[in-house]
């Protein structure tokens, strides 16, 4: 498995967090907790969010053949954005 980069986020408040839980379960990908992984599709992704700093890391950690990391990066990067401007 290749390592791939971790994205970070900063300013996440709890509600915003919960915000980008809703989303994820609403695209059919159980997020349960401020750490953990979760897998769709082929697609593997790990997350860590830190209340006290209001940080969200997210990592690509497997994407199937026919789909490339920068694509899933952009794809979560255009989701936490979303979630931040609104």
């Amino acid at each position: 498995m290749t390592a791939y980069a971790p994205q970070v986020f900063s300013s996440i408040t709890p509600a915003r967090f919960a915000k980008l839980i809703e989303k994820a379960r609403a695209a059919g990908i159980a997020i349960n907790g401020n750490n953990g992984r979760a897998a769709r599709m082929g697609v593997e992704v790990e997350w860590n969010y830190s209340e006290e700093k209001q940080e969200l890391i997210l990592t690509c950690l497997q994407t199937p053949f026919f789909v490339s990391t920068r694509d899933i990066n952009a794809k979560l990067h255009a989701l936490v954005n979303e979630t931040l401007t609104a």
